[in-house]
């Protein structure tokens, strides 16, 4: 028999742009907007925004979520947004190890050369990591006030072999310690992407209130029939 139906994942994120037109109504350029992305991606709510918002940068925190289906057959209903682990993990192992990275830290060991000329800086605060497990998926979950380039899929990866018990949950913060991407690579390597999905980008009400004067928020315009057009009979 095959598993529970999955649902695709839905996740709310934030952009910004600049516009040299001004709108005393946002509902018109809210409706174009759907019209011309696909299906799969829709705008849910249009508003103005302070000129100092930037959609990256003014974040608070942010929440990634891992998902690893850990049965011997993988569910072919989670193969998209899953990991395939066939391997019996063992997820108090790993939540024993995901308390180690909580805290302040400097994460190089974590991070792997970025594509581009940013400068970041590695040190890192992570607020939880939640390893919870539903079933036959093992759902990971953390937050943090940012992430340096591939290091929640390397995190996953490390505590992947703390879960199939080929490491210690104390290897974490020795792994921290050395800050060499080098010594994480000589026992683990990158979890696989698809089962990674960004779940939410999270801001201080305050910069998101929009400035004074500006149009009113657009949720999204509905239609209604000022009169029944059928005939009756």
């Amino acid at each position: 028999m095959l598993g529970d139906y999955t649902y695709p994942i839905c996740c709310f994120q934030v952009a910004h742009f600049t516009t040299p037109f001004s709108y005393c109504c946002l509902n018109s350029i809210h409706s174009a907007m759907n019209g011309l992305l696909p299906p799969e991606i829709r705008v849910r709510e249009i508003s103005a925004a302070r000129p100092e918002f930037h959609a990256r940068t003014s974040t608070k925190s942010k929440v990634y979520r891992y998902k690893i289906y850990n049965e011997a057959i993988m569910d072919p209903f989670h193969n998209r947004y899953a990991y395939h682990s066939a391997y019996k993990l063992n997820p108090h192992a790993m939540q024993e190890a995901a308390n180690y990275f909580v805290g302040t830290h400097d994460f190089t060991s974590f991070a792997n050369a970025a594509h581009n000329d940013r400068e970041r800086r590695s040190t890192k605060k992570i607020t939880r990591f939640d390893v919870t497990e539903m079933g036959a998926v093992l759902q990971l979950e953390v937050e943090g006030t940012g992430f340096l380039y591939r290091q929640v899929r390397n995190m996953v990866a490390l505590l992947l072999q703390v879960g199939k018990e080929a490491l210690p949950p104390d290897i974490v913060p020795a792994i921290i310690a050395v800050r060499d991407r080098k010594e994480l690579a000589k026992v683990a390597l990158s979890a696989p992407p698809h089962g990674l999905c960004l779940m939410s980008v999270n801001y201080d009400e305050e910069i998101l209130k929009p400035p004074e004067g500006s149009p009113p928020v657009s949720f999204g315009r509905t239609h209604h029939l000022s009169k029944c057009k059928l005939p009756f009979y």
